[in-house]
């Protein structure tokens, strides 16, 4: 699948999501022992081993250098930024992942709330 096809499905995907959100229908289903705010997550990344979705999995992540995930195909960009998934960067990533690396392929646009990120960092490490 294209690069392009990617991102216009991830886009869709967020509108849809937010658009249930706004008009108050269901959440995105969430795995079990996810806070609530990984909705929005779920709705591109897997928790399953080697499952990618729009994004790449999430499982096995926190720990990882960015951009080396087997099996999906990350921005130049992100390959290149040398950041290694730990708390601190977790949470500047969730905060702004477009912002810190700008070419990124995820277009999130950010958890502006610090006890949001840090529940899902939190449950990022329960995830191996």
């Amino acid at each position: 699948m294209g690069t392009y096809t990617l991102q216009i499905r991830g886009i869709l995907a967020l509108a849809l999501v937010g658009l249930l959100a706004a008009c108050g229908g269901a959440k995105p289903a969430v795995k079990g022992g996810a806070p609530a705010a990984f909705g929005i997550c779920a709705s591109c990344h897997s928790v399953k081993k080697g499952e990618t979705l729009i994004g790449p999995s999430l499982f096995g992540v926190y720990g990882t250098r960015a951009g080396e995930a087997p099996g999906y195909d990350f921005s130049p960009d992100l390959k290149k930024s040398g950041l290694v998934f730990d708390d601190a960067t977790l949470d500047k990533w969730l905060a702004n992942p477009v912002g810190m690396v700008p070419g990124t392929r995820m277009s999130y646009a950010g958890q502006a709330d610090p006890e949001k990120r840090r529940q899902l960092i939190a449950y990022l490490k329960t995830l191996h």
